[in-house]
């Protein structure tokens, strides 16, 4: 299994709508549209001057996360109205083996 690993911030007033937006829409939409996709971990934290998301997508390979985020698959992939709500985003995904699950040792 691979994951992606991105991150971006947004104000705090900004915050919830961001959040809402990627468990109601984004998620969704790459479960519907990715063969390989397995899930995602939203990770959030409040920053003195707002709010940092780091978003970790699972998927069965690297040919997976092709068909989510084209050839070029380490640009970051931000949807329009994501754009709007974020105050700054990493331009570049990372890409990791995952190599430990939830229950394993």
């Amino acid at each position: 299994m691979s994951s992606r690993v991105w991150s971006g911030r947004t104000t705090a007033e900004n915050a919830d709508d961001y959040e809402r937006l990627l468990r109601e829409d984004v998620f969704p939409g790459i479960e519907a549209r990715v063969e390989g996709f397995r899930g995602a971990h939203l990770l959030r934290r409040a920053l003195g001057n707002g709010v940092e998301f780091i978003v970790i997508t699972m998927y069965d390979s690297l040919a997976a996360i092709r068909q989510f985020a084209g050839e070029d698959h380490e640009l970051a992939v931000i949807e329009p109205e994501a754009r709007r709500l974020l105050a700054q985003a990493d331009e570049f995904a990372r890409h990791y083996e995952t190599t430990v699950f939830p229950g394993e040792r």
